[in-house]
């Protein structure tokens, strides 16, 4: 069974990264263009859907997207089977729940841009995967597939599409396996006794295709893809959009470019470009996406009159005056509401409510006066509203969710003439705090725990607090529903918006996720209480396990207004022996305990995003020796080791370009590069010759993993060494000691196999396969069923020094507190010069 580290906290203390970056404009009003208004005006005549399906945030295909959505005007999807929590972040130093926060909000950004919806469901990306067999022993497989079934049933797509075939062709275990369950997913929505209970929100819906959008790539070469090309279904999606001012290529390239956390900035292309689709399952469409489908107001009984009125807004509009369509959609409107009610008639009248506000010019928001409040609070909001256009609207009367009562108005709203007032509402007590909802409680490895079947497969919480208004537009009825926000004015960004949320009134946030005692010494557990609102005071205690003692046992805080803060010390005794265990902040208010630490990832291309995690940390006693005290790191991709090392006693400094020089680097006892340090550090190219002096004079260089693509220089080695996408993704396979005389193996930590237990998502990945007899190969590990993996760990003298390069996942296991995996890099570290060789492996040998 796969293990997770703990949600790690980014520095010293979460809050401090929120104060660093700028915050997004996403939550701001849409003020769509005259020519955005007539294309959503056109898409109120087309009633097809379609979903598309694949793994990960960035594996869809945000061209095909853009296309079925902007130029077919198809409603358009894409399930994304897990949110990456498992990837690695080019960024910042947020990784697993952290990471599948960042990229949910990406990925929703990515659907802004391109015009599709978003849907998810609650399995979680542990990482990399090499089958869809090994995958579905760690989602659970039925939820995953009945998450599925609940997203088709809800969304009802005429077609569906998968990114990526069910078997090896995939390349990845979670790609395949969302083209396997998608598959099951096509047949099991259509049948009544599949997933029954899902029938209180949702009706069965058979799809009437499902096709794979394929191409070269899942041919191996162009002779073969030649073979079926004729088979497949082809669509030029490479066409320009005069009212969006771009072709799907440019479009979608925006789009992609919002997955800034894995390096997927895209240039847009134009021209002719084909998709190429395979059929799955389903009717077969031989020369159109939506053969048999029919995607006008024929498929909903009554709907003609409806539809002709909605043409009639179309031939006539007129984008200096869009207002002018607003009689003719108001009398759509009310023959649409004369329907039986359906699923179709529910998504165009709420489409349509979006075209009025649009063409109307109409203006709504509610800000409230700071980002979060704590329930019973008051909060002060203000309102504005403004019609720009000649047509007749009143304000009749605002309600908010959290009320049982509407303010009334009756205000009418005068062409261009904005109508704003202020207002204190007092939060309910029992309004939930703003969790997102697939964190809110523990899950497993592989799933997270979601009890609320409604909430299956939405992207993200509702917003914490909307405002209803209702307005008479030319003596008819219209509700428009927005989300609270909070607006500040940034002297460089200008207008920022991000959302409001919920929170306790006091937060404890531990300083780190993971404490590591090599010794019998205590260490000093920071805690920084932070006050949700004004004038709290209470005391602060640790909870630990038996064993374990803190000094003092609580601590008094008094925090008079909103946002203060207090930092407290505890210094924590470990006992005895090796030993893994947990504490916990708690603090105390008016008799009630919170235990809620309080995090805010904010970076400018996302809204600001709010968790509030257990006030925990792993503790470990471990039984660790260290030679050497100073290191120099590089920082790479973004990653945590360095404050691991110095949990266990390492003085490291993240070296700058003034320290690029030998006579500084010679200080250090060892010179570490983070992850991908040669895929994202483009002065490595420059430094590289000192390193590799550094290394002749007596230092050990500690390369840990790199792509094989997009290396900044072609040799990041002094001998040649060949980097694969070798792998070891099961994190409890074996590993087997090539040279157990290596005094990595031996000084000043003896490892043995138990160093290996206890290790999460991966052994290691990105292994070299080909290296030369200069380099020993230390380990060798493998996934079941495939050939051993020698390339994990290869150390190379080198002058008076060591190089040396692993592709074991540190960046995982030390933010962790894997103990194992501490004392073997304690080892690394403490290589002495001029290691002896030992006998090299048969593999390791025979390598060129």
């Amino acid at each position: 069974m796969r293990k997770l580290p703990l949600f790690r906290r980014s520095l010293p203390f979460l809050l401090a990264l929120c104060l660093a970056l700028p915050a997004a404009r996403a939550q701001a009003p849409a003020k769509p263009s005259a020519a955005k208004v007539l294309q959503d005006l056109k898409k109120l005549n087309v009633l097809g859907s379609v979903l598309y399906v694949a793994a990960h945030p960035d594996d869809e295909n945000t061209r095909l997207i853009a296309y079925l959505a902007n130029e077919k005007l198809y409603n358009t999807g894409y399930l994304a089977v897990t949110r990456g929590d498992g990837g690695q972040n080019l960024i910042g130093p947020e990784i697993r729940e952290g990471l599948g926060l960042i990229r949910t909000q990406e990925l929703l950004q990515a659907r802004r841009t391109d015009g599709g919806k978003q849907f998810f469901t609650r399995a979680n990306d542990f990482g990399f995967s090499k089958n869809p067999e090994e995958t579905f022993t760690i989602w659970d497989k039925e939820q995953v597939l009945a998450d599925m079934v609940y997203v088709i049933r809800k969304f009802r797509p005429d077609v569906m599409v998968t990114r990526f075939p069910p078997d090896s062709r995939a390349g990845h275990g979670h790609h395949s396996g969302s083209a396997v369950l998608a598959e099951e997913a096509f047949e099991a929505a259509g049948d009544p006794k599949r997933f029954p209970e899902q029938l209180k929100y949702v009706e069965v819906w058979q799809p009437k295709r499902l096709l794979w959008n394929t191409g070269i790539w899942s041919f191996g070469s162009q002779s073969e893809f030649d073979k079926y090309v004729d088979e497949l279904l082809k669509i030029d999606v490479g066409i320009y959009n005069p009212l969006l001012g771009k072709s799907y290529g440019e479009l979608a390239a925006e789009s992609r470019s919002m997955h800034k956390s894995q390096g997927f900035g895209s240039s847009g292309s134009r021209g002719t470009a084909l998709e190429y689709l395979k059929h799955t399952k389903g009717d077969k469409a031989e020369k159109n996406l939506f053969e048999g489908v029919d995607t006008s107001w024929g498929r909903v009984k009554g709907g003609a009159p409806g539809a002709k009125l909605i043409q009639k807004a179309i031939d006539s509009y007129n984008p200096m005056a869009p207002a002018a369509v607003v009689p003719t959609l108001i009398a759509a409107k009310k023959e649409l509401e004369k329907l039986p009610d359906s699923y179709w008639k529910r998504v165009k009248l709420e489409e349509l409510q979006d075209v009025l506000q649009h063409a109307m010019g109409l203006y709504i928001e509610v800000t409230a006066n700071d980002y979060a409040a704590t329930p019973g609070q008051p909060v002060a909001l203000r309102v504005e509203a403004i019609n720009r256009s000649a047509v007749p609207v009143t304000l009749q009367r605002v309600r908010y969710s959290f009320a049982t009562q509407d303010t009334t108005l009756n205000q009418q709203l005068k062409n261009n003439e904005p109508v704003t007032y202020s207002t204190t509402a007092t939060l309910p007590q029992n309004l939930p705090y703003s969790q997102p909802y697939w964190l809110r409680k523990p899950g497993t490895v592989g799933m997270f725990a979601v009890e609320n079947q409604q909430e299956v497969g939405m992207p993200e919480n509702e917003p914490a607090v909307q405002a209803t208004f209702a307005l008479q537009v030319s003596g008819q009825p219209l509700e428009l529903t927005v989300p609270v926000v909070y607006k500040r004015t940034d002297p460089v960004e200008g207008e920022v918006y991000r959302p409001f949320v919920i929170t306790p009134p006091v937060f404890v946030n531990v300083s780190e996720s993971v404490y590591m005692f090599a010794s019998q010494e205590p260490k000093q557990v920071q805690v920084l209480v932070k006050s949700g609102k004004n004038d709290i005071a209470g005391n602060v205690k640790l909870q630990l396990p038996k064993g374990w003692r803190a000094e003092p046992a609580s601590v008094p805080f008094d925090l008079k207004t909103k946002g203060a803060e207090q930092r407290v010390s505890f210094t924590v005794h470990p006992p005895q022996g090796q030993q893994e265990a947990e504490l916990k902040a708690v603090a105390t208010l008016n008799g009630e305990s919170y235990t809620k630490g309080l995090h805010v990832i904010n970076y400018s291309h996302i809204p600001a995003q709010v968790t509030l995690p257990e006030a925990t940390a792993k503790i470990v006693k471990l039984d660790l020796q260290t030679k050497g005290q100073n290191i120099g790191y590089v920082m790479g991709a973004g990653d945590e080791i360095p404050v691991s090392l110095q949990q266990i006693g390492y003085n490291v400094t993240l070296l700058q370009e003034a320290d690029m020089r030998l006579s500084r680097l010679q200080q250090f006892d060892a010179i570490i590069l983070g992850v991908r340090a040669y895929n994202t550090v483009d002065r490595l190219k420059f430094y590289q010759p000192t390193l590799l002096d550094y290394v002749k004079n007596g230092g050990n260089l500690i390369v840990q993993y790199n792509t094989n693509h997009s290396l900044v220089l072609p040799e990041i080695a002094p001998y040649p060494l060949q980097l694969s996408r070798d792998r070891v993704a099961v994190e409890d396979a074996e590993v087997r000691m090539l040279q157990p005389n290596h005094p990595v193996l031996n000084t000043p930590n003896k490892i043995t196999q138990k160093d290996f237990e206890g290790w999460v998502q991966e052994r290691g990945l990105y292994f070299p396969s080909e290296w030369s007899k200069e380099y020993q190969a230390i380990l060798s590990s493998n996934d079941p069923g495939e050939p051993a993996r020698e390339g994990g760990l290869l150390i190379a003298p080198y002058g008076k020094g060591n190089y040396i390069y692993t592709g074991y996942s540190w960046f995982r296991e030390l933010p962790a507190g894997v103990p194992g995996a501490y004392r073997l890099f304690a080892n690394l570290i403490s290589l002495e010069p001029n290691t002896p060789p030992a006998s090299s492996s048969s593999k390791a040998s025979g390598q060129k």
